[in-house]
């Protein structure tokens, strides 16, 4: 019964349209499309896999992909707009950066790939070291940033060193 269910052209996304400059200075709109289920079943696969790989805290001893498998990689995330990124002669660094956006899109949603754009990282990581730091620490509040008294040390756990006893005199 379709009358529960709206068309998926209704709320799905097929396409991303990412502006980047060339190396001309010229800014061009590329249009990425959705990829084909098979393509994006692989780039499910091989995110899967690189995530638990980071999971694990240890680099792996032998590349994850190859290079062939990588430009594979970006040419199913790209589409169309790989070729024309090239011919365009698009830098590396964008055109990293959109082939991640795509792949961000791709697996998770526009939302996810709208925020890896703007910051270059994931939604809800912080982008750097000094970044995760920033968002560590609370700001002070009015009354504690004016505040002069030093706070007692802990003691839990510790006890103050004995005093020495002095030897009693003889008698």
């Amino acid at each position: 019964m379709s009358g529960d269910f709206q068309h998926l052209d209704e709320f799905l996304d097929d396409y991303l349209e990412l502006p980047v400059p060339g190396r001309d200075g010229q800014t061009r709109v590329y249009r990425i499309e959705d990829p084909a289920a098979e393509d994006g079943i692989k780039i499910e696969q091989i995110t899967t896999l690189a995530a638990r790989l980071a999971a694990g805290g240890t680099a792996p001893d032998t590349p994850v992909l190859s290079d062939e498998e990588e430009r594979d990689l970006y040419r199913m995330c790209l589409g169309d707009a790989y070729d024309q990124l090239l011919a365009d002669g698009v830098k590396w660094t964008p055109f990293k950066h959109v082939s991640l956006t795509a792949m961000f899109w791709i697996t998770a949603d526009k939302e996810t790939a709208a925020e890896f754009w703007r910051t270059g990282t994931q939604q809800g990581k912080a982008g750097n070291r000094a970044a995760r730091r920033a968002q560590a620490k609370p700001a002070p509040s009015g009354s504690a940033a004016g505040s002069t008294t030093q706070r007692q040390g802990s003691t839990s756990g510790t006890k103050a060193s004995p005093q020495r006893r002095r030897p009693r005199p003889a008698r």
